[in-house]
């Protein structure tokens, strides 16, 4: 049986994409970067990683994959990922009544904050 590992996402600078994504989701790094690569675990190490990887590519819009990252409080989730230096994004296919809301990281890399309270729509979305 397979298992995700680890979602690896594309950047150019390494050190504020892992500043981000770090503070986004309180991650620590398994080992100290190389230079071009990281693997960004949760606490205590269980669970999917997230790995940065310095590899110069254009961002996709829309993209062919993002991240759906849940929230008990996601009016306040999301102010706090803006305040780190995301980016909201419109999308005109976006419901009035959705549960999520579309950000992008620093880079662009596109993401969704999800509100698990059950008072929107279901996430099956796309971006």
């Amino acid at each position: 049986m397979l298992s995700i590992g680890s979602i690896v996402i594309r950047v150019n600078d390494l050190e504020r994409q892992m500043r981000f994504w770090q503070a986004a989701l309180g991650y620590e790094p398994r080992y100290e970067p190389d230079g071009d690569f990281v693997i960004l675990q949760p606490p205590g190490g269980g669970g999917t990683c997230i790995s940065l990887d310095r590899v110069p590519a254009a961002v996709q819009i829309p993209p062919r994959l993002h991240l759906d990252l849940y929230a008990d409080q996601q009016d306040a989730e999301v102010q706090r990922l803006l305040d780190l230096g995301a980016t909201r994004v419109e999308w005109s296919k976006r419901p009035a009544d959705a549960d999520y809301v579309i950000l992008s990281d620093p880079e662009g890399n596109r993401f969704c904050v999800v509100d698990t309270t059950g008072t929107g729509n279901s996430p099956d979305h796309a971006t």
